[in-house]
């Protein structure tokens, strides 16, 4: 007898979409690029993703492991809002990122990405060097926290993001059992969308967004003017950051490890109920048969009983009328 499945079986639509999927996975890293700083899918999730899509009902279409990363906006537009590119914008199985300036125009810039803690620096102008991508000076008779801001003056964000793993599941059903893997495991903000399909008589194929926002921050350190980057933070302040930054990078690694066990879990417990539901449906089906077969046995006795009757009904009527065709004979 086949393993019991819990689950629908996937549809055609999904069974495509994962097809195409893999197929990109498995070309090698060389020939696999994508469109995010690194260019290819982070080695701390390549275990996880390939554990995830082993499953008939999964498949990851976007990841990143986490990152610290600095980003020097692109010149300001006329808006007033800054938008920064994130780890959950548009990635395939890597963090594919859009540079966005403020007022959401284009032209920024990464200057530092890790997708690892960050190594101590010899000194605190090494920080300076590793996350500005060069080194600044206040000019003369400025001093640092006060640059002399320009409304032309690009800002420049220092930013820990956890880890974030879209997964696109074949059913309403698998996809329960990943968003209760992640809030298990400290990923509170997962979540899915399209719960329903589209147009309605296609099966859902739900997408879930594995995340959190607790473990993330962001921070103000410098501004280029004129093409001069410099600190409005004191040196000390980038030590800081990057210290919290790899303390967070120790605590993201737990609940990616805890993720990875609540899903294999969360499967395993869904199978066994599946077991548990199929012997408890087969003793209900032996039991069914059981009645079934007395109720057949009770009414072929009773059939034979009727025959048996009547066949002793008729040897007694032959006997009464020989023993009156006897009688008036003599």
């Amino acid at each position: 007898m086949g393993k019991p499945h819990p689950f629908p079986t996937p549809g055609r639509a999904f069974v495509l979409k994962k097809q195409k999927i893999l197929a990109d996975l498995a070309r090698p890293e060389g020939e696999y690029a994508d469109a995010s700083p690194k260019g290819s899918v982070d080695a701390g999730l390549r275990d996880l993703i390939d554990r995830v899509n082993a499953r008939e009902g999964l498949v990851t279409t976007s990841s990143c492991a986490g990152r610290v990363s600095v980003y020097l906006e692109g010149p300001k537009g006329s808006g007033p809002s800054v938008v920064t590119a994130s780890a959950e914008e548009g990635e395939k199985n890597g963090p594919v990122m859009t540079a966005s300036a403020a007022g959401g125009k284009g032209g920024g810039e990464w200057l530092f990405v890790s997708h690892d803690p960050v190594g101590k620096a010899e000194d605190l102008e090494g920080y300076e060097r590793l996350l500005l991508g060069r080194e600044s000076r206040p000019r003369e008779g400025e001093v640092i926290g006060y640059p002399g801001l320009k409304d032309s003056s690009r800002l420049i964000h220092f930013k820990f993001e956890p880890m974030i793993l879209h997964v696109l599941t074949a059913s309403v059903e698998h996809a329960q059992l990943v968003i209760q893997a992640g809030m298990e495991a400290g990923f509170r903000e997962t979540g899915a969308v399209s719960l329903l399909g589209r147009p309605s008589h296609e099966e859902a194929t739900p997408m879930v967004a594995v995340r959190s926002m607790g473990l993330s921050f962001e921070s103000l350190i410098a501004a280029e003017t004129d093409g001069v980057r410099q600190l409005i933070v004191p040196p000390q302040y980038l030590k800081t950051l990057i210290q919290i930054a790899n303390e967070r990078f120790i605590e993201n690694q737990k609940r990616i490890t805890r993720f990875d066990a609540a899903l294999e879990a969360a499967f395993a417990a869904a199978e066994k109920r599946q077991e548990r539901e199929d012997s408890l449906a087969r003793r209900e089906r032996k039991r069914q048969e059981g009645l079934r077969r007395r109720e057949e046995l009770e009414l072929e006795r009773a059939r034979a009983a009727t025959d048996r009757e009547r066949r002793e009904d008729l040897a007694e009527e032959a006997i009464i009328e020989f023993v009156l065709h006897e009688q008036q004979v003599v």
